[in-house]
């Protein structure tokens, strides 16, 4: 996000800030400004405001922080984001102030955000998505814990023979509104968990919802084997041992990662 800033006229220094969050994925203003910046583009990207402000030309910039009408939306956007973001006047925090230091933890195979992300596939990961949007909504203490799929999931196609085939687009980590997660001394935090006779190991990345983080796990790393960096490839892939090594990892990593990032005292064993 920090090299988007760096080329952001000093009127639109935030639209980096706006295309990190997924909140715009359910606010309609926030939409409207980075369609507004380039329809064309915003088109093109199939409404991917990261993809947006990489692929945008200077001279688009520059004319759009020049331009009265859209410095208006985008200032007011800007407000009615910030007020979405102070939490101390939500619906959880006036009904429920003895309970904001409880964090409800969420944990699902897919969340589904927004086309743009794809670790989803269906019913379950846009019911999920939705609970999310609506905890950061209401101010509930909310954190959820997922996958990353550096495949994403499969888009039909049917070839001249007639036959089905799964065509999986890798994701470009660069144009998806997703941040590396690491430690204090700036390395990447890695968890662990013991399966099969060895340690599989996974990185982390943040996706911000609102109010809400979503921490999603990515076994993708160098120190697995060829046939674990596989295990959070695609969504709903391989066998059943597959399947049950993903649900370990989901449920015994996912907990260790909640202690790792401050959500619980002690780390489970």
């Amino acid at each position: 996000m920090n090299d988007l800033a760096d080329r952001m006229p000093v009127k639109l220094q935030r639209l980096p800030e706006l295309a990190f969050n997924v909140w715009w994925s359910w606010n309609a203003d926030a939409r409207e400004l980075f369609r507004r910046l380039d329809f064309p583009l915003w088109r093109r990207t199939q409404h991917n405001p990261v993809k947006v402000l990489r692929l945008v030309s200077d001279a688009t910039l520059a004319a759009r922080a020049a331009d009265p009408a859209y410095l208006r939306r985008y200032n007011k956007v800007l407000i009615d984001f910030d007020r979405a973001m102070a939490n101390g006047h939500s619906w959880f925090h006036r009904t429920y102030p003895h309970l904001t230091n409880k964090t409800i933890a969420y944990f699902s195979f897919e969340f589904g955000l927004h086309s743009s992300l794809p670790i989803y596939s269906g019913g379950l990961g846009i019911l999920a998505g939705d609970h999310a949007k609506e905890a950061s909504d209401l101010g509930l203490p909310f954190v959820g814990v997922g996958f990353f799929y550096p495949q994403g999931y499969f888009r039909q196609r049917l070839p001249s023979h007639g036959w089905q085939e799964a065509v999986y687009e890798p994701v470009d980590v660069g144009d998806v509104p997703i941040h590396p997660v690491n430690e204090p001394n700036g390395d990447e935090l890695r968890i662990a968990v013991w399966m099969g006779g060895r340690t599989v190991q996974a990185r982390v990345w943040r996706v911000q919802v609102g109010r809400v983080p979503l921490y999603l796990m990515d076994t993708d790393v160098p120190e697995n084997e060829p046939w674990d960096r596989e295990l959070s490839a695609r969504l709903y892939s391989g066998d059943s041992e597959v399947r049950i090594r993903q649900e370990i990892m989901l449920g015994i990593g996912g907990v260790r990662l909640l202690h790792k990032l401050g959500y619980g005292r002690r780390c489970c064993t």
